[in-house]
Parts: C-alpha cells; sequence; structure tokens
C-alpha cells in the first residue's frame, strides 16, 4: 500500500502533520487521540494507509502495530492497571476517519459495558 495524500493520519504518521509522537517504528506511529474519551487515549496507525482491519493489511504491519501498543501500555502504565483496545470498522461501528487505527484506552475504570 501507500500513502494517501487526503489521509489525516497518513500526514500524522509520516510526520507531513507535527504531531507529539509517543511512539513509532518503521511501520506504525501512535500519538495522543485529539478527542480523548479516557484519561489515557492514545492512537495508533500504520503509517501506510489501509482503510480498515479487513484491508488487507500485512502481518508485519498488524505486528508493528502490536508492538506499538505494548511500547505505550508499558511507558504509561497500563500493562498493570490493565487497559482497552479497539479498532472500529466502517461508519456504522463509530470509524470516523478511514485510515485504520487501534485505540488504546486506559487510566480509569472501563467498567463492564460492551465489549
Amino acid at each position: 500500500m501507500a500513502k494517501d495524500n487526503d489521509c489525516i493520519f497518513c500526514k500524522l504518521a509520516n510526520g507531513d502533520i507535527p504531531t507529539n509522537l509517543l511512539y513509532e517504528n518503521d511501520l506504525a506511529a501512535a500519538f495522543a487521540d485529539a478527542n480523548p474519551q479516557a484519561p489515557v487515549h492514545v492512537l495508533v496507525v500504520p503509517k501506510d494507509h489501509y482503510a480498515n482491519i479487513i484491508d488487507g493489511i500485512p502481518a508485519d504491519v498488524l505486528a508493528a502495530m502490536v508492538d506499538a501498543v505494548d511500547h505505550v501500555a508499558r511507558e504509561r502504565g497500563l500493562d498493570k492497571a490493565g487497559f482497552r483496545t479497539i479498532m472500529n470498522t466502517g461508519e456504522a461501528a463509530g470509524q470516523t476517519v478511514n485510515h485504520v487505527h487501534m485505540h488504546i484506552l486506559g487510566g480509569t475504570s472501563l467498567g463492564e459495558g460492551l465489549l
């Protein structure tokens, strides 16, 4: 895949728009969500453009995203406290940016609501 010149997450992950990167590796980047839903709310995105989780993402890209989750969770102390990861797919599921991304949510009790 390649970058999408109109995609905000492509621009953020690749440094075209400045952001405070919390972590990055060769294939993925993590940064704070602009509209946090928890005390810790971080987005993990691949540097290449994929619309969603069923867009043929290579295994090494998914592994790089999980590596970023691991790094952020440990750095923020969530590995001991617990956290939630969410990947929304499609508008009806709440995906507002058509670039696959993982939400890392933590820093508070997240309750027993929907999985």
